[in-house]
């Protein structure tokens, strides 16, 4: 019999996710559908979306195993029996991390917080860019493009790689950038041969007993990535997307009435932008996965 998740500890409670303790060395992340923006959890949930990134992350963790042998935190299936049932489908049993205190960004094209940096300053995390590029621009080989972890309800923050030498030491932040960049270098290469674009993603990396780096939380879901679709990329524009941007371009348009700059919370999403959220995130993944999703449960 499966336990209830009431029998385990409740540790912590983020954006999307809700942490849980198993044993001494086993957590429980469990995805919701909640949908966060501008640094506010949205009162309006998107239906499935726990389990479209669990199962995009189930995907990405297996694929990135086998053929870049990245490790990663799982510590069981997802069906494991220590999953109960009314999380099964969006919840993982992982191993407990020491979680790196930096959150590691690789970009390919230059777009959101990206490009207002180099609007400004010419440069993006400490690297000078090229004069004359533009929105959606491609870089020459990826970056490194690094930030900090906030608190909920605050706002990331690019930061450089000294930065990061700062707060883990040399040898970890050349391992973290080395890491960041093998992992989105072929993720984004498998997304490419199926055709979406990863313009840039977020990993979170944790360190083993024995010290060694484990790609953790989630990894390349419409959450931490911008999807474009190939075919439709052109320089310059802003492009249609697979994740949560969507979401955020109805919040600043004039139909939502909102103040991204004043105090007051998100409305509700509309149910035409709810339902068009949740195809989008299901297209991201059936596209790139190649499997059906059908309210995937993990078997």
């Amino acid at each position: 019999m499966r336990p209830a998740l009431s029998d385990y500890q409740h540790l912590a409670s983020g954006k999307v996710r809700e942490l849980y303790r198993i044993d001494d060395e086993h957590l429980l992340f469990v995805a919701t559908d909640r949908i966060s923006a501008y640094d506010f959890i949205l009162d309006t949930q998107i239906p499935d979306k726990g389990r479209i990134l669990t199962a995009m992350s189930v995907f990405f963790f297996d694929y990135l195993s086998r053929s870049a042998d990245v490790p990663n935190h799982l510590a069981g299936p997802p069906d494991d029996e220590r999953i109960p049932t009314e999380v099964l489908g969006r919840a993982l049993v992982v191993q407990q991390l020491e979680m790196m205190p930096v959150e590691c960004v690789a970009r390919g094209y230059l777009t959101g917080s990206g490009l207002i940096d180099y609007q400004k300053t010419g440069e993006l995390c400490g690297h000078t860019l090229p004069a004359g590029l533009a929105e959606a621009s491609k870089f020459d080989e990826p970056l490194f493009t690094p930030a900090t972890k906030a608190e909920l309800g605050q706002h990331d923050e690019n930061i450089t790689f000294e930065d990061v030498v700062g707060l883990v030491g040399e040898q970890r932040a050349d391992q973290l950038r080395e890491l960041t960049l093998k992992t989105y270098g072929r993720g984004a290469e498998h997304a490419l041969s199926n055709g979406i674009i990863v313009a840039d993603t977020k990993f979170e990396f944790g360190a083993d007993k024995q010290g060694d780096l484990r790609l953790a939380d989630e990894v390349f879901t419409p959450d931490s990535s911008r999807y474009w679709r190939a075919d439709d990329w052109q320089e310059g524009v802003v492009q249609q997307s697979f994740d949560k941007q969507f979401v955020r371009n109805w919040l600043t348009s004039p139909d939502s009435g909102w103040d991204r700059h004043g105090t007051t919370p998100p409305p509700p999403l509309p149910p035409d932008i709810v339902e068009a959220t949740r195809a989008r995130y299901i297209e991201a993944y059936e596209s790139i996965s190649g499997l059906k999703f059908d309210g995937w449960i993990g078997g």
